[in-house]
Order: structure tokens, then C-alpha cells, then sequence
């Protein structure tokens, strides 16, 4: 079940106000304003009415924000208690005015929102209870309010509205992929997590986020990875939030891409741990690229420094029980990948706490963390010029295959040809007197280049060579 905040304090005052407004609204003259909203599976008209910015409460479980309620542990606790108190309300307020990667900072959309409403007011009404909670249109109103404008024009959801109705609209309104203001992606991921929690198929779900089951499939790895990053990054009493991953969604997309491309469990995994440290040291994801499967072992481990290698004791040999057989145990290069991973999220992880650390060991983490991205970037470095190296020395074998695949597709047109009499024989001559010329100049330059010419060049060669 979704949580149930209750109601906020004066609701009964608000269901008047509403209900008033809403009379209002249908015997004045003309056709009163609707908005279609998609409520319990089929899509309602619901009349929109302008009600006092001042008299509507923020959605405690709005989805928007709801990875960046940990910014501040104590103010989330005070929210997950009493939502609906004045400090409760302006945390929310705080929240949706800030980056979702870091709320620390102020967002700039939220203002360029503002801009847009100073200028153009609001062009689309928000979505509210006959409590007076806000559905949709939460950031909105945080911007109005700050313009200081009276009112906010919003939808008015049935009466018999509940708290599993709420977040049902709410997903359905916001979570599509042609909504002008998108979730952050972690809060994304909660919203699924969310979703399949409550006994829904992945399928359903991709038919109220508008996106693929392929898609989610990929969040649900992504997600479940994030949690045991966080869980790793554990470190005293500091530990990593899903939202400092906030910005790592295209990167931890090429990730899952690669990782499922790998067929070697082990060679997956040791790929795997190296980007995870690379993401978490917040490399680009260009930079990410280069690292396979033997980065550590070619070019990191060389470059840690002596303090920072991460030492790993023997795994003790298990039996599988009622069998008697060796159980299978960590790879001893994986669990040094592993141990990396985990120094480098512990280390984030104290950074990431500031001020609440303490100044030596603040200073001892940014100092620690700093060496270990040195090492890093100079194994970058390295590994991107033997990715170059090795991509200019399959350019002319990759081109030679292009041409045979085209020369394949070649034989098939010629067949077709016969059939239909549509070849143009000097046309196609040509074409064979211009590709002599070019298998001439390819012959000479490779010899050049290769000392013990294999088979293919000497047949090239001795074609070439033929008048």
C-alpha cells in the first residue's frame, strides 16, 4: 500500500472553499473550465477554479522529490512525522526550488519557471484535493508563491479521492516521457520500486511511465546496483544517498549495456567494479568508456599508491552442503576490484558529508580520494590511447569487410538482374575498371606496410600485378 499522510490540519474549511468555488464556477455564465485527468483507469473532466496559493499544502509524497528528502535526515524525519506543519511544508518548498543532484544549490529551471509565469502567467491549471493537497503542479505553485501571487488555477480531483488515487495520478500526470518538466531519474527509479512494491507487472508499469519493459528492466538493475552502492559506501556514520548519482544516468545506461554484453561472468564483473569507481570519482562518460575488463590489472594497479591498494585476504573454501563439493568462491581479481570500489565510495561518502565530518577526516578523505582520481585519470590516459591505437589498427580490415559485404549484396543484384534485364553493362564495367584501380593501389600500400604478406596479400598482389 502507498503511505497515507492523512489530512492537513482545516480541511473541513477547505472542502468548503473548494465546494463554494466550484458552485461558483458552474452557474456563471458560459462553459466552465476542464482539465482531463486519468482517474482510477478512465479519463475524467474535472473543473478548474483559481483557489489562494496560501490555503494549499505540498504533496508529502510527491515523487519529485522524494530521493532528495535525505538532504537533511532531521528535517525528513520531522516530514515522515507531522508533513503538514509549517517547517515540514517549507523543507518541501526548499526542495522543489533546488538541483536534484544537489539541493544545496538552487535550480536554475526553477527560476527560468518563475520567469515563464512572471511573463506568461500559467497557462496549464494544477491539480488538487478537495483538501487542498496538491496533486500536480507542487513546483508551480512553490513558484508563484514566491511572485507573491494570490491565487494558482487548479483541477479539482472527485471527492472520493484517496491517497492511493493521489499517487496514481500523480504517476500517471508526471512520469511520462513528453512531460515538459521530467523527474530526476533516481526519483524515477523510487517511483518503480514503488510500483512493483505494490504487485504491479513491469508491463503495466511501462503503460503508465510511457517507456518499454526492455526500459524499466534496465532501471530495476540499475536501482538494485545503486542500493548496494550506498550500502558499500557505508563508512562510520557517513554514507552515500541515491540522489549523489543523480547525474550518472547516461553513463550507468552504458554500463548496463556493456555489462549485459559481456558474456564472462568474471570479465562482467571486474568491468563493472572499474566503472563503478570511475562513475563515482565522476569521470565523463568518454573517459568511462575505456575501461574493460583488464583495466585494473593493465593500467591502474601500477599507478595506486602503495597506501590506497586494497588488500584482500584469502576466501576460506566452502563446501556445498549435502554435497560435498567445493562451493565457488570470489575471484581473487574481482574481489581487488571490489575492495577498490569500496575505498572510493567511503571516501565519496565523507566528502559528501562536509561540514558534519570531522576536519581532519574531512581532509584526509578529499586528500585520499584525490590520489586515487590521479590514478585513475592516468590510467585513463593510457587506457584511451591503446583504445585509439587499437582502433586505428582495425580501420582498414573493418573497410576491406565493409566493401565484401557490399560486393555480397553485389551478386545478389546481379542475379535479379538476369531475371528483369535492368543491368547496364557499361555502367557496371566501369565500376570493375575503377575497382582494378583501387585493388592496385590497396595491393602496393599494403606491401608497404606488412613485411610477411600472408595469404590474401599475395593474391592481391598477383591479381594486381595482372594486365
Amino acid at each position: 500500500m502507498t503511505t497515507d499522510f492523512g489530512v492537513p490540519p482545516g480541511a473541513a474549511a477547505i472542502r468548503d472553499l473548494v465546494s463554494q468555488r466550484l458552485a461558483e464556477a458552474s452557474g456563471a455564465g458560459g462553459v466552465p473550465e476542464t482539465t482531463k485527468v486519468e482517474f482510477r483507469g478512465q479519463p475524467v473532466n474535472v473543473q478548474v477554479i483559481d483557489m489562494p496559493v496560501g490555503r494549499l499544502f505540498y504533496n508529502p509524497g510527491t515523487h519529485r522529490i522524494r530521493a532528495q528528502r535525505s538532504h537533511d535526515p532531521g528535517k525528513d524525519a520531522v516530514l515522515g512525522v507531522d508533513p503538514w506543519s509549517a517547517e515540514s511544508q517549507e523543507y518541501l518548498h526548499y526542495l522543489l526550488t533546488t538541483q536534484p543532484a544537489d539541493p544545496s544549490r538552487r535550480d536554475p529551471r526553477f527560476d527560468e519557471l518563475k520567469e515563464s509565469l512572471r511573463d506568461y502567467k500559467q497557462l496549464e491549471p494544477g491539480l488538487i484535493t478537495h483538501d487542498g493537497i496538491l496533486v500536480n503542479g507542487n513546483t508551480r505553485r512553490a513558484a508563484l508563491k514566491e511572485l507573491g501571487a494570490s491565487t494558482i488555477r487548479v483541477g479539482v480531483l472527485p471527492a472520493s479521492c484517496a491517497w492511493d488515487d493521489i499517487h496514481a495520478v500523480e504517476l500517471t500526470l508526471q512520469l511520462r516521457q513528453d512531460h515538459r518538466r521530467d523527474y530526476s531519474y533516481i526519483n524515477h527509479l523510487l517511483a518503480l520500486e514503488e510500483q512493483m512494491a505494490l504487485g504491479a507487472e513491469l508491463s503495466d508499469i511501462a503503460r503508465t511511465f510511457h517507456t518499454t519493459t526492455p526500459a524499466l528492466e534496465r532501471d530495476v538493475w540499475i536501482l538494485n546496483n545503486l542500493r548496494d552502492l550506498v550500502r558499500r559506501s557505508a563508512n562510520g556514520g557517513f554514507s552515500l544517498r541515491l540522489m549523489d548519482f543523480e547525474n550518472a544516468k547516461e553513463k550507468l545506461f552504458e554500463l548496463y549495456r556493456t555489462v549485459k554484453g559481456e558474456r564472462s561472468k568474471e570479465k562482467a564483473d571486474l568491468l563493472k567494479e572499474a566503472r563503478l569507481a570511475a562513475i563515482t570519482l565522476d569521470f565523463a562518460k568518454t573517459d568511462v568508456r575505456y575501461i574493460g575488463a583488464d583495466f585494473q590489472t593493465r593500467f591502474l594497479e601500477e599507478r595506486l599508491p602503495g597506501e590506497l591498494k586494497p588488500t584482500v585476504a584469502a576466501a576460506a573454501p566452502r563446501v556445498i552442503p549435502g554435497l560435498n563439493r567445493p562451493a565457488p568462491t570470489v575471484v581473487p581479481e574481482v574481489a581487488a576490484a571490489r575492495a577498490l570500489t569500496d575505498k572510493v565510495l567511503q571516501l565519496r561518502a565523507v566528502e559528501v558529508a562536509g561540514e558534519k565530518a570531522e576536519p581532519a577526516q574531512l581532509a584526509d578523505a578529499s586528500k585520499a580520494r584525490q590520489r586515487l582520481f590521479e590514478a585513475f585519470d592516468n590510467a585513463l590516459f593510457s587506457a584511451g590511447k591503446d583504445f585509439r591505437l587499437r582502433k586505428k589498427r582495425q580501420a582498414a580490415p573493418e573497410r576491406v569487410a565493409d566493401a565484401c559485404a557490399d560486393l555480397e549484396r553485389c551478386v545478389a543484384d546481379l542475379v535479379m538482374s538476369r531475371s528483369n534485364g535492368s543491368l547496364d553493362p557499361e555502367a557496371f564495367d566501369d565500376a570493375l575498371v575503377k575497382l582494378r584501380s583501387i585493388l592496385s593501389r590497396v595491393a602496393v600500400e599494403a606491401s608497404k606496410s606488412i613485411e610477411l604478406p600472408g595469404e590474401g596479400l599475395v593474391w592481391l598482389s598477383e591479381a594486381a600485378a595482372q594486365k
